[in-house]
């Protein structure tokens, strides 16, 4: 028995600091005491006892901290008591509907894709299939449990390259989910483009789509059919990140607040809500289909996808949407339009702001007429450069252009190739360059960080363009506004005060005093013209 309280002495050190307390009790009590040996060997028993009590506890505290995992694909099979009130109440009207429709204690991905993304279903599927690959679930369907396990964490992702890593990972290979090939791309750009469109007031597909989805593809893919998908990941990390930062935004935007919907007995088709269009007609083409060989290019402006594209790559200051003030119709709502306001400002991609500066087809090619209409614009602007050989060129400027020998422009300032494939060329300050009049420096316009061989090189006379050395006819140019509203109206102030001090200055009327002494008089005489005095 002497044997049995020394283990039970033992055992009750291993608890934390109550076992300790009580280990040093019965010892104390055990030393001072003067009782017989079944005494003793009672007080064995009890130390015994509480050791055993200590270890039931220990092994509680061990099995909660063990993760099991169920057949459904929950971490635990016990209740899990989630943070965030809005999954936990979509969980429980999507497990309600399953239960009717299909008798399955849980989450199918039919009832996901049909109640929570009806307008994106390819988007949903894929959504749904990542969190039950991460659950690790052995059944078709999610249990309540994991589908709020995975909500929270798809919700919990703060980290850009995190983000970036699950979508991408969503339009992987089938066969093969450590790569993705070029028709994944292509789908992960369309649901891209296609929530933006949606929700900048310019749901129109643009028939130029195809060209553009390719001129991406080309620039990740060169001549291999599918890629790694860390490769991929770092080609979008390092180009064109906003555009799927936008998906992910409506992703959680729908996951937070598609229940409020659904207990309203209606489909929930995520958020309804379209950035104000321009007042003017739509300034991006879509009508025109440039996929062809041969085909006019010059005769169309910039297309909508193109525009799209350009206003994931570029900082956000060229893409930053208007503030539309409400009408006085919806002063009522108040709480609900800057709701609106809110969550547009976070989806708009479109640039429903930029306006047409100028466009060489219909205001002329030149240096002069490119100054006319550029200059004096105070706001971010783009020069689309068109050749004859298809290839299509894009310089961002953040600043407003001006006449100098020296090269300029702010953080903003890039040059980036969009056809025949999409390249950012140059990514810096101090790369743009524009003289049309300084003698003994280079005419023209130019951009790149290197002044004695710069990536882009349009001559004085605006008809020829270098590229890194390969030289190519221009068939036209574009200029678009990229700042906000006022910054057009001080443009056109401008010329019209110009226009206003020329017609002045050309109908001056002089007295007979003031011809008198009028340098024109001595000219006239000088070249051998009469004067008459009266």
């Amino acid at each position: 028995m002497g044997n049995t309280s020394s283990k039970g002495e033992s055992d009750a050190s291993e608890p934390p600091l109550e076992g300790g307390k009580q280990k040093h009790h019965h010892k104390s009590a055990t030393q001072s005491s003067s009782h017989s040996h079944n005494g003793s060997s009672d007080g064995g028993a009890a130390n015994s006892g509480s050791g055993s009590g200590s270890n039931n506890s220990l092994k509680v505290q061990q099995q909660s901290q063990t993760m099991t995992r169920s057949a459904s694909g929950a971490d635990v099979t016990e209740k899990y008591l989630t943070q965030l009130v809005p999954v936990e109440k979509l969980a429980e009207i999507l497990r309600e509907q399953t239960s009717a429709k299909y008798g399955i204690n849980g989450i199918v991905a039919d009832v996901f894709v049909s109640q929570v993304f009806p307008h994106y279903a390819d988007l949903g599927h894929r959504l749904f299939q990542l969190m039950h690959t991460a659950s690790k679930a052995t059944t078709k369907h999610l249990g309540t449990v994991a589908f709020r396990q995975q909500c929270e964490r798809f919700l919990g992702i703060m980290d850009d390259a995190k983000t970036l890593e699950c979508y991408i990972k969503m339009y992987a290979q089938e066969d093969n989910s450590d790569f993705i090939d070029k028709t994944g791309v292509t789908r992960l750009l369309h649901i891209c483009y296609t929530i933006a469109m949606q929700h900048s007031g310019n749901a129109v597909l643009c028939t130029a789509i195809n060209r553009t989805f390719g001129s991406v593809t080309k620039s990740i893919f060169l001549c291999h059919d599918s890629l790694s998908l860390g490769y991929v990941c770092r080609w979008f990390e390092q180009n064109l990140i906003r555009l799927v930062l936008l998906v992910h935004k409506y992703c959680v935007h729908t996951l937070s607040t598609a229940y409020r919907g659904l207990e309203q007995t209606s489909l929930s088709c995520g958020i309804e809500l379209q950035t104000p269009v321009l007042e003017q007609r739509n300034p991006f083409t879509d009508t025109t289909d440039h996929s062809g060989i041969g085909s006019n290019f010059s005769d169309s402006l910039m297309p909508l996808s193109q525009a799209w594209l350009l206003a994931g790559a570029l900082p956000p200051l060229y893409s930053k949407p208007q503030t539309i003030a409400p009408s006085p119709a919806n002063k009522a709502n108040n709480s609900a339009s800057s709701a609106v306001q809110i969550f547009k400002e976070k989806l708009s991609m479109m640039p429903s702001h930029w306006t047409l500066l100028y466009d060489s087809n219909e205001h002329g090619v030149g240096a002069n007429r490119f100054l006319h209409h550029v200059l004096g614009y105070r706001g971010p602007t783009l020069v689309l450069l068109h050749t004859k050989d298809e290839q299509t060129y894009c310089v961002a400027a953040p600043s407003e252009w001006k006449e100098t020998h020296l090269f300029v422009g702010g953080e903003g300032s890039c040059v980036i190739q969009l056809l025949p494939k999409f390249v950012i060329l140059e990514k810096k300050p101090n790369i743009l360059y524009l003289n049309t009049s300084i003698r003994g420096y280079p005419k023209g316009l130019r951009a790149g960080a290197d002044p004695r061989k710069p990536i882009i090189a349009v001559d004085e006379h605006f008809e020829n363009v270098d590229c890194k050395g390969l030289a190519a006819g221009l068939i036209s140019i574009e200029v678009w506004g990229c700042g906000d509203k006022s910054s057009r109206e001080v443009q056109l102030d401008i010329k019209k005060w110009q226009i206003k001090e020329a017609e002045r200055q050309r109908t001056v009327k002089l007295t007979a005093a003031d011809w008198m002494d009028h340098p024109d008089r001595y000219l006239l005489e000088l070249g051998g013209r009469q004067n008459y005095n009266n």
